[in-house]
């Protein structure tokens, strides 16, 4: 009787985890699709490579705008940019939408324990803070520039070198930091009878490039020295470009004018080592998430918030509509899905995100939410010729729209093969200039092929399905 008792405790308990799984919510950075498992073989990134070969990774995912408060509050709320009328630093998104249901929130208003620890929202000032999506008062979602270095000379409180090597521990850098919060707080959860939705944001290899010295000393200068694509695409307009603002910052970075060819390849040293230092301390979390017996009952899903040029089209730093700009990684491990080992080629966007976790832990989605569901994906390998991703930025380049609208808006649609961009005059709609790619031709964007007659009838096509898009 006792052994019968103890068999419908253990079927109920499991029957629980099914219908409500742990999230574990992972953000990173400014990491670009500069990983090994959506084929860059440079990188040196083994725990997301290991992380996506368990689950179903999306290698055509793109942000909604290349910056990090309005594509972070674009995926937590599940709404667009535009939407939220949010395309700078400063503004928060309850400003527009207060009674908006984040993810995070949705999770809590089911039984869900929410939990923040490191850039999950933005990092700093009034749009890092949401207290209605958490159960708890977050950790480390706000961090000081000086806390980005560890040599004396650059802990000056500014923004100092724009890439540190430094001989040191993991957890002298914040990335390591809040990989030990992470662990504590899972070796937390796993004493509660409560699911628990915990989300985690590594900051590197946002700017400045810092990471400990053996995390440099594994990537080969000399191979990573050149991009592949050094120059703006030819006929390219010039609203597309952008002077590096945010590079331009950094004290050994010129005010104005090119990089000499020793800095360059230190940056992209600088970025390479950075990624594979957060890859790292992401590598630890996963690691006590299964040595704690929680891998089978959790959701894992991983996204960036936006790619980073460190050399590409000539331009350093996010703020474009390109690929390196708005493409990066998006993965998902669900244990109750086979989707071991899947790959997803189709366009696909970050606001896809919100709808698929829900969708995943069985939630009823709010409404109001702009992106789509991937599920169906989960389940058969169906592709939905129609869909695309959405990107935008504004320009001139603008950290606070907090007093007025963007004066000119770059829109930019991304199918499987194509992109098609459109710079327009924001308040008229007044086309002012456009691209098109074709990434079967022409993968690294080396020529806008916009007056090619051979792809007059795509243009046409794609300019309509943005133009109906903006219109709505």
């Amino acid at each position: 009787m006792i052994y019968r008792c103890l068999i419908l405790l253990l079927l109920s308990i499991t029957g629980q985890a099914a219908d409500q799984p742990n999230v574990l919510f992972i953000v990173v950075d400014d990491l670009r699709a500069s990983v090994g498992i959506l084929g860059d073989q440079l990188a040196k990134t083994p725990q997301i490579d290991a992380l996506g070969q368990r689950g179903i990774v999306f290698t055509n995912a793109h942000c909604q705008i290349a910056i990090c408060n309005p594509s972070r509050a674009s995926v937590m709320t599940g709404m667009r940019p535009d939407t939220l009328r949010v395309w700078g630093l400063k503004k928060h998104f309850r400003e527009e939408k207060p009674n908006v249901v984040t993810l995070p929130q949705l999770f809590k208003q089911n039984g869900y324990h929410t939990h923040s620890i490191g850039k999950i929202f933005h990092g700093s000032g009034k749009p890092s803070k949401d207290p209605l999506s958490w159960s708890e008062q977050p950790e480390l979602d706000s961090s000081e520039k000086k806390e980005q270095y560890r040599l004396l000379k650059n802990r000056t409180g500014g923004k100092a070198s724009a890439a540190e090597l430094a001989e040191c521990h993991d957890n002298d850098y914040i990335d390591g930091k809040v990989a030990d919060a992470a662990i504590r707080k899972l070796r937390q959860f796993r004493q509660r009878d409560q699911p628990f939705f915990l989300a985690v944001g590594f900051r590197k290899p946002h700017m400045p490039f810092s990471a400990p010295a053996k995390y440099w000393a594994i990537h080969d200068r000399a191979q990573l020295g050149k991009p592949r694509n050094p120059a703006m695409p030819q006929g390219a307009p010039s609203i597309a470009a952008h002077n590096w603002r945010e590079a331009r910052g950094y004290n050994d970075i010129p005010n104005n004018g090119p990089l000499s060819d020793e800095k360059i390849a230190e940056l992209r040293h600088g970025y390479y080592a950075a990624t594979s230092y957060t890859d790292a301390q992401l590598g630890r979390v996963l690691d006590e998430l299964k040595r704690l017996g929680l891998e089978q009952t959790t959701v894992i899903s991983l996204y960036s918030d936006h790619g980073f040029h460190v050399g590409e089209h000539n331009l350093w730093g996010k703020l474009t509509n390109y690929d390196v700009g708005t493409r990066v990684p998006l993965l998902f491990v669900a244990p109750s899905r086979n989707t071991k080992g899947r790959v997803v080629r189709q366009a696909v966007e970050l606001l896809d995100l919100y709808p698929t976790l829900a969708d995943l832990c069985s939630l009823k989605k709010p409404t109001g939410l702009e992106g789509k569901s991937l599920l169906p994906q989960f389940d058969n390998n169906q592709v939905e010729s129609t869909h695309f991703a959405l990107s935008q930025f504004p320009r001139p380049v603008s950290y606070d729209f907090s007093r007025g609208n963007p004066k000119n808006m770059g829109y930019s649609v991304r199918t499987d093969r194509y992109r098609y961009t459109q710079w327009i005059e924001f308040k008229s709609g007044a086309v002012l200039a456009e691209e098109f790619y074709d990434y079967t031709k022409n993968e690294w964007e080396k020529v806008n092929l916009i007056n090619v007659l051979r792809y007059a009838e795509i243009i046409e096509e794609l300019r309509h399905r943005l133009e109906d898009r903006i219109r709505n």
